[in-house]
């Protein structure tokens, strides 16, 4: 399961992504072409062409985890521009893998009062 430190930075690597590619051709390519450090703990995602396919990494502790989604209907509301990085909030990621845009506009509000009636 994904570490849910919601304070941590998740980076969507936008565009499409050979998902081909293993951990350390992931890591690579956060650190060459994203200029980013791939044993910070921080959430990389990568998706395929088709969008129907995404791969995680994220570091911990002392080795890495690759997560794999799947789609088996539908496509992720996956950012189009090319070689570049997005930074989004945890919650965002979430809103995505559940299918939802990263632009959401509308969303429960996060209670802060913590009172029972």
């Amino acid at each position: 399961m994904i570490n849910e430190i919601t304070n941590q930075e998740v980076y969507l690597a936008c565009g499409s992504t050979d998902l081909r590619k293993s951990i350390d051709s992931l890591a690579v390519l956060v650190k060459e072409s994203f200029n980013l450090d791939p044993f910070s703990p921080c959430l990389f995602v990568f998706c395929n062409r088709n969008r129907d396919k995404l791969k995680i990494l994220q570091w911990d502790h002392n080795g890495f985890w690759l997560y794999y989604r799947r789609l088996e209907k539908g496509k992720f509301d996956w950012p189009e521009k090319n070689t570049d990085i997005l930074s989004i909030s945890y919650r965002q990621l979430r809103w995505l893998l559940d299918g939802l845009s990263l632009k959401e506009t509308r969303g429960h509000q996060e209670v802060k009062e913590r009172t029972i009636i």
